[in-house]
């Protein structure tokens, strides 16, 4: 374990570059252990109580690196957290960098190769659950990299909660696991908003669609019946114009979403929710949305 230099804290400082909103939940869980915490944002102001809890605000990434042992970045994204980091001239001796920011396997192995021409101990890692899990029993963390490395910050990365588990010294498994969920999370949220926008456009109300199954029959006596005439007349009415989303993704490649909007303007829409279009690439577009709780950009 690494050993804290001074002996009135007895616990390790820990910096938090990144004060999203999964920053601003991994520096409170430091901070409720006694871990001494500093944070730095690239936009001013939002420390906010974070400050009247005891966390320090750095003015400069050089000054927010030397205040910790454990640096933990939480950015948008890989190539943030080479840029906040490279213009710094901070010493990084006996400091381990635990970078929990999304991304790409391919890109996590970089990172560590780049991490350690520059002598950082490097770990990634990647959050499962959203923000208002962190600090409690149902948070899960993977992380990968030398097993050396999780060994000096496992105590210290204890304060974010819940599971942690150490896959690999390969730097990319965690980013892999992570990626790996999403595409199931993604494809499942397509599979089911398709197909009630499909009912929809035919007429068939979300409802009936969501209680149909082997014991309840559509027709006679089941939950279908109080609604089948009306819902075939309004499918006909609509079955004209009709046409339901397909998979697609924008030229500019700004967004990986399709909305159920883009289907009959005038059926009943489930939940007005975004259709991931691009499973392959589940975890920048999910991210960039906001519809996993905790990632965004800052």
């Amino acid at each position: 374990m690494i050993e804290a230099s001074d002996e009135q804290t007895r616990l390790i400082p820990v910096t938090v570059l990144g004060l999203g909103p999964m920053g601003r939940a991994l520096a409170p869980a430091f901070l409720e252990v006694r871990h001494p915490v500093t944070v730095w944002n690239r936009t001013p102001g939002k420390a906010g109580d974070l400050i009247a809890r005891g966390a320090m605000a750095a003015n400069s990434v050089q000054d927010a690196v030397r205040a910790g042992q454990v640096i933990i970045a939480c950015l948008i994204d890989y190539d943030a957290v080479r840029a906040t980091l490279e213009p710094s001239q901070a010493d990084w001796e006996n400091r381990w960098l635990v970078n929990l920011t999304s991304g790409e396997p391919a890109q996590a192995r970089q990172m560590s190769q780049w991490t350690a021409a520059r002598g950082f101990h490097y770990l990634d890692g990647a959050i499962l659950t959203p923000s208002s899990a962190i600090g409690t029993s149902s948070a899960a963390v993977l992380f990968s990299g030398a097993r050396d490395v999780y060994e000096a910050v496992q105590e210290t990365m204890a304060a974010v909660g819940g599971t942690a588990v150490h896959l690999s010294d390969d730097p990319g498994q965690a980013s892999a696991y992570e990626v790996a969920l999403l595409d199931n999370f993604a494809t499942s949220v397509n599979g089911i908003v398709h197909a009630f926008a499909l009912a929809s456009a035919e007429g068939i109300e979300p409802d009936v669609v969501g209680r149909a199954g082997p014991d309840r029959r559509l027709g006679g006596g089941g939950v279908g019946a109080r609604h089948a005439g009306a819902d075939q007349e309004r499918g006909r009415q609509r079955r004209r114009d009709c046409r339901c989303p397909s998979p697609s993704t924008h030229g500019d490649g700004s967004s990986l979403f399709s909305s159920v909007d883009e289907a009959d303007q005038d059926a009943p829409r489930p939940w007005g929710m975004p259709i991931p279009v691009s499973p392959s690439q589940p975890a920048p577009a999910l991210h960039s949305s906001g519809l996993i709780p905790g990632y965004s950009a800052h």
